[in-house]
Order: structure tokens, then sequence, then C-alpha cells
């Protein structure tokens, strides 16, 4: 089964849901603000993707802490990512090993292949 990681009332998210159930396929939905992701899960996101596909620069969180101004490690920024969740790019689909970041109907459709 597919799980979807994102926010309730993301318009991605939706639109993902929207899309899986257009095409009939099952989901679990795991929303972060309600279950955020494990340091050792998000370290396994980070090590699949890396953290420049996984981070939301363009987020109105990415705003509100100023982190397009600093100089910021990559540890730093897991950890920053980690405390701030809603940081992550939406939605984040995982099946098995793989794992899929965005919004992209093109992308899903290999994805589920």
């Amino acid at each position: 089964m597919i799980k979807v990681y994102g926010i309730k009332n993301c318009n991605k998210v939706r639109d993902t849901f929207k899309w899986l159930k257009k095409n009939d396929v099952e989901y679990e939905f795991i929303d972060l603000k309600k279950e955020p992701l494990s340091e050792g899960k998000l370290d396994e996101f980070v090590h699949k993707v890396g953290l420049d596909v996984l981070v939301n620069r363009r987020g109105m969180k990415w705003r509100q802490l100023g982190l397009k101004d600093k100089n910021l490690s990559e540890d730093e920024l897991f950890d920053e990512l980690l405390e701030h969740q809603v940081m992550i790019k939406r939605p984040v689909l995982e099946k098995g090993e793989a794992i899929l970041v965005g919004y992209d109907e093109d992308s899903f459709e290999g994805f589920l292949e």
C-alpha cells in the first residue's frame, strides 16, 4: 500500500488524494502535523532523495524562519526540517523502498507501476 505523507489542508496533498481515488489506488495518509516523522524516518527520506528535494524553499515556514539568508550546513538544515516538518515538500509518497516527492501526475503513474 502507498503511504502519503503531508498536511491535510495542503492543496497539493488534496490534489494527490483526488488523483489516487480517481485511479483506484489505496493509500494510507500520514498527517505530519499529527504524526511527525521520527529522526530515523526523516534521515531515511533524506538518504533516498536528498535534502534539496525534500525541503520546500518556497513555503511560508522557510520564509518565516529567515532560512534563505542563513548559510546552514546539511546537519543544521536537517535539524530545522526535523523541528519544522511543514517545510517538507508535499506530498511525499512511499511505496516499499521507493520515495516520490511533490505533486506530478505523470510521475505518479510511473511510480505506481
